[in-house]
């Protein structure tokens, strides 16, 4: 990555009773996530967790600032995403990196150009149009891949990829992203154990080595509670702001309650604990 392309420091989050409806809502619909308060400080990496229509999602596009809030106050880096004008609230979206649970990845397209796609947000448009065509950081997707164990994909089409696969290369455009504030939304869904925990493992490690912010939800409670810090979400509300190591059984049931089948793996002490970035943690 040149320096002009190298990312700012991790990103402060800063959520006062936020309040948001769910992308796919129609105008008029309640709230998915209502009246939310927390701070991420810069560098820190938090799991979200809760079952379905919780929130979850909501939350990951209104830090994204791709949902306007219906009513409470956003702030990225003490900055109001929503007060800036058009152009600054395009430039600061490419300091940010959402990975959907189904990665937007147009299938006949090869695999290095949808990992290079990532860095388009810092690159003028002839070099944007260039770069489509003719790859030219082929060194640095080819070593993002490898962390997730698919060097051998660079040159294959997206169509011939697994499920799985096009998870873990959602998640490698990460690492190629100008962004100090990564978003990622179920990300594991399409993995099995081995693999899921070989990813999340990877994406932390490389987000506390750029230095970015991670906010991960996740369906796979065992791997969120390897986070310092887990926040869980109940009906659009936070029903609990925890340490990860205080996410115990107990309170797992109770956050799932008639939704238990959607539980998967409940036991709350990891075997390594994920390294905690050198962070200050705030919460409200």
């Amino acid at each position: 990555m040149n320096s002009d392309e190298r990312p700012a420091p991790g990103m402060r989050i800063e959520l006062d009773s936020l309040s948001a409806r769910h992308p796919a809502a129609s105008t008029g619909a309640p709230a998915a996530l209502r009246a939310a308060s927390l701070t991420v400080a810069p560098g820190e990496q938090v799991a979200v967790i809760g079952p379905s229509g919780a929130g979850k999602t909501t939350l990951l596009h209104a830090l994204a600032c791709a949902l306007r809030p219906a009513s409470g106050t956003l702030r990225l880096d003490t900055i109001d995403p929503w007060s800036l004008p058009v152009r600054e609230l395009q430039r600061l979206r490419g300091r940010l990196f959402l990975a959907p649970q189904t990665p937007p990845l147009p299938p006949r397209q090869r695999v290095v150009t949808s990992i290079l796609a990532a860095r388009l947000p810092r690159l003028s448009l002839w070099r944007s149009l260039r770069a489509l065509v003719y790859p030219d950081d082929i060194a640095g997707a080819y070593q993002a891949l490898t962390r997730f164990d698919l060097a051998d994909k660079l040159w294959d089409r997206v169509d011939r990829l697994s499920g799985g696969e096009r998870q873990r290369v959602g998640l490698a455009r990460a690492l190629m992203a100008p962004a100090s504030l990564w978003l990622v939304d179920e990300p594991l869904s399409a993995l099995d154990p081995t693999r899921s925990r070989q990813a999340i493992d990877t994406l932390t490690q490389a987000a506390r080595e750029r230095g970015a912010t991670l906010v991960a939800s996740l369906h796979q409670t065992d791997v969120a509670t390897r986070f310092a810090r887990v926040i869980g979400l109940r009906e659009g509300t936070v029903a609990f702001d925890l340490p990860g190591h205080e996410v115990t059984r107990t309170r797992l049931a109770q956050l799932y309650a008639q939704h238990e089948h959607e539980l998967v793996a409940t036991a709350p002490e990891p075997a390594a604990p994920l390294p905690v970035p050198s962070v200050a943690t705030v919460c409200r």
